[in-house]
């Protein structure tokens, strides 16, 4: 067991190893969603390719035109996610709860039996007072969080699928590298084609199972983890 620990964090090493002196690469395109949506993409059989409405006409009937509707609607189309998160949340709660008790018991007088066994008792002892307790419980509890998030970000994003229902799924990507430095944007989810604007955009607020990951990879990142074996301690160590 301890043997085959090793050889995976030598393995999961080597593998860094490998960028040493290095820029981060980025991710390649092919063979993703978004690849395979816009190779596949067809126009609908009752929706043919625009041609000009007339043969003195400069316009066209079809998206390309002046008014023409340039929302994406169908698999393979691009538009663009708009993220504007500015979050914040306080919540303080306290609780505090205080018991005492005290009860007493004996037996003064019971047929004279009390004061004739007092005589057989060590000094000091007496069934006057039989028994007496006290009891007190105190507690106190409290707890707070605090949140606060800002995030502004636009991406373009690829209608990869189209539902039955007419619910568009998207994905988008976005790297940017800026020295050893990879900056990284993922959004995925569902949206309506008829919350997308004229402008071909669209909310975050406004996309169903909104997943959106904004992170980087590359030596400052790096730095800023624990080793793998400081993780593995966290992890196995009961203390």
């Amino acid at each position: 067991m301890r043997s085959l620990m090793i050889l995976t964090l030598a393995l999961a090493g080597c593998g860094k190893l490998e960028q040493v002196g290095r820029a981060p690469e980025f991710s390649g395109l092919e063979g993703t969603d978004q690849h395979y949506a816009m190779y596949s993409a067809s126009l609908p059989d009752d929706q043919p390719p625009a041609t000009v409405s007339d043969g003195s006409s400069l316009w066209t009937g079809g998206t390309e035109s002046l008014f023409g509707d340039r929302r994406a609607a169908r698999r393979g189309d691009i538009l663009t996610v708009v993220i504007e998160i500015d979050d914040s949340a306080s919540i303080r709660n306290s609780t505090g709860r205080s018991r005492s008790g005290e009860q007493n018991g004996g037996i003064p007088d019971l047929l004279g039996l009390p004061q004739s066994l007092n005589t057989g008792l060590p000094e000091g002892a007496s069934l006057q007072d039989a028994f007496n307790m006290e009891s007190s419980s105190t507690f106190k509890g409290q707890g707070s969080v605090s949140r606060n998030e800002e995030l502004t970000l636009r991406v373009a994003a690829t209608v990869v699928e189209e539902l039955p229902n007419g619910v568009l799924k998207i994905e988008g990507q976005q790297e940017v590298r800026v020295n050893f430095e990879m900056r990284e944007l993922i959004v995925t989810g569902y949206v309506r084609p008829t919350d997308i604007s004229r402008r071909n955009e669209i909310t975050y607020d406004k996309i169903a199972g909104a997943r959106i990951a904004y992170g980087g990879r590359g030596q400052i990142t790096d730095v800023q983890q624990p080793t793998y074996g400081q993780q593995v301690a966290d992890i196995v160590m009961p203390f």
